[in-house]
């Protein structure tokens, strides 16, 4: 495990004070939950984004091959 020091704003830093008296955590042990779940939450992020560049590169031939197809059926009958 590694070790860190860590500034938190006044404001932060007593809402969670207030917050711990509830959940019954370690302020350690909830420090690192909630960087867990910001480090989950900016890969998902990160996902989305690629997801959304590789589908808008794709778009246009997708497109095309739609329309092909429909193209074929236009045949059919």
């Amino acid at each position: 495990m590694k070790t860190i020091s860590l500034k938190l704003d006044e404001d932060i830093f007593a809402g969670t004070e207030a917050l711990l008296a509830t959940v019954n955590l370690s302020r350690n042990r909830y420090i690192n939950e909630a960087i867990l779940y910001y480090n989950n939450l900016q890969r998902k992020r990160q996902l989305e984004k690629a997801l959304e560049a590789e589908s808008k590169a794709c778009e246009q031939s997708s497109r095309k091959v739609l329309n092909e197809f429909e193209m074929i059926d236009d045949y059919d009958f």
